[in-house]
């Protein structure tokens, strides 16, 4: 799979379900605790975080 099509996935998954997508491109680190934070308060910031986060 080329890096275009793995960056594309990601970002679907994060639009889908945010932390999942950060934890399939970061693991089990600050960026995903960050992530799942947002989600938890917000379903929007934790979109917003996951999309650039992944995109960074």
């Amino acid at each position: 799979m080329s890096p275009g099509t793995a960056n594309c996935i990601d970002i679907l998954l994060a639009v889908i379900l945010p932390p999942l997508g950060v934890f399939l491109k970061f693991g089990c680190k600050v960026e995903f605790w960050i992530c799942l934070l947002l989600t938890l308060l917000g379903y929007l910031p934790g979109i917003i975080y996951a999309v650039y986060a992944i995109t960074k």
